[in-house]
């Protein structure tokens, strides 16, 4: 755990599942102990009571069309193709972390969570002033949510063992060195403590 985290409030807390869709975690090794700690977190933070959002990139045929060529996401876009399309089950949330009834859903189509989504207006219609964050990949999402989230004046906290990218040094340089000038980087174990007993925590 990175610093003193305040007392959470789990009445005001969102926990965001971003990115785990099939297509990327086709992408990861490790993918099923990664969906297993996610499920812990999901179940952790609905047993108190607090807000579950899911994130997920995909496009329609407009937002195909509305990349501009000059974009350093369109070689991106365009080599995936058809399997990024809403409709593709490569975009749809993994069934092991589904989402239920009354979460939050939001489709993305960039890389952080907020710039193309009405994720903010949902989460303060909610009360949220806590977020934390479970993704793929930390140089992806991860990252662009955290400054954006940040910015916001959301308290931040991104669990380090729910999180992952391809390149397992990238993730360890994040979470150690530029995450914790934003964030509070704790673990699955550490959040259940944090949402059980709110008074004591600390580093």
């Amino acid at each position: 755990m990175t610093g003193t985290v305040p007392a959470i409030d789990p009445r005001r807390t969102a926990l965001l599942v971003m990115d785990f869709q099939a297509g990327i975690l086709g992408r990861l090794s490790g993918a099923e102990a990664l969906l297993s700690r996610v499920a812990d977190a999901i179940a952790v933070v609905r047993s108190h009571g607090g807000q579950i959002g899911y994130v997920r990139v995909a496009f329609e045929d407009a937002d195909f069309d509305a990349i501009p060529a000059h974009s350093r996401m369109a070689p991106t876009v365009a080599a995936a193709g058809r399997a990024l399309h809403s409709d593709s089950p490569a975009t749809a949330v993994h069934d092991t972390v589904a989402p239920e009834p009354g979460d939050i859903v939001v489709r993305k189509t960039r890389v952080g969570a907020f710039s193309t989504t009405d994720l903010d207006q949902q989460l303060r219609g909610r009360g949220i002033t806590t977020l934390i964050l479970a993704g793929i990949s930390t140089s992806g999402v991860v990252l662009s949510t955290v400054r954006d989230a940040a910015d916001r004046d959301y308290q931040v906290l991104v669990l380090t063992d729910a999180s992952a990218d391809p390149e397992p040094g990238v993730h360890d340089f994040l979470t150690h060195k530029i995450f914790p000038r934003q964030a509070h980087v704790i673990t699955t174990a550490e959040l259940k403590d944090l949402l059980s007993t709110p008074d004591a925590v600390g580093s």
